[in-house]
């Protein structure tokens, strides 16, 4: 399970593509407690490590680390990492230990859909950005609930019909891959998951 906190973002440093799915190198600073099959978010998405090291400290004093995951081809065709390349940058969040500090919210790392970025505007010292609503997806969008944007957990400022609109801080701009995007561009919507547990127990009723 992940908070929706994102602690940094790394860069992808490699893209291997097979038959059965790609596997990513991505190069993180100052994560030193990497292991084989830890949970990792990457942009949203809960992937497994495969693989990781380190290339020493870099400038800042952190060690330069990497480490390696694969993505199946269903994680392909349903999220849009299989479109990165080389020097892209992703939000990375590690799995939340059971006696860690819990800051955001619920979020499993288990993307919906991909969702597109409709229109970016500065308001004072923060950011207003609108998203357009994937096709049966809006009845999980709430004002002021929460909602997760390419592993970022954020609030609903105001949903509409067919758009809902997040209100971003200079922190969480600055900190995460959000201050790359463009109008058009695609993030993983992972919408909150206590609305789905209440679906479906009131689909008998």
């Amino acid at each position: 399970m992940f908070t929706g906190i994102v602690e940094d973002t790394g860069t992808v440093r490699a893209r291997t593509e097979s038959a059965d799915g790609l596997r990513l190198q991505i190069g993180v600073d100052g994560f030193d407690d990497l292991h084989h099959g830890q949970s990792i978010s990457v942009s949203g998405v809960c992937l497994t490590v495969e693989a990781y090291g380190t290339d020493g400290a870099d400038e800042t004093g952190d060690d330069a680390g990497w480490f390696e995951v694969f993505l199946a081809t269903e994680t392909v065709e349903k999220t849009y990492l299989g479109e990165l390349r080389e020097g892209d940058a992703v939000n990375v969040e590690r799995a939340m230990p059971a006696d860690g500090r819990f800051d955001g919210h619920v979020v499993q790392g288990h993307v919906d859909t991909v969702a597109e970025v409709t229109g970016i505007e500065r308001v004072g010292e923060d950011w207003r950005f609108t998203f357009a609503i994937p096709e049966g997806h809006g009845r999980y969008l709430v004002d002021k609930g929460s909602v997760t944007l390419d592993g970022t957990s954020l609030t609903v400022a105001e949903k509409r019909d067919r758009e809902f609109d997040v209100a971003i801080i200079p922190t969480t701009y600055q900190l995460t891959t959000l201050s790359e995007k463009s109008v058009g561009d695609p993030v993983h919507l992972e919408v909150d998951v206590i609305a789905k547990y209440v679906e479906n127990m009131l689909e008998g009723y």
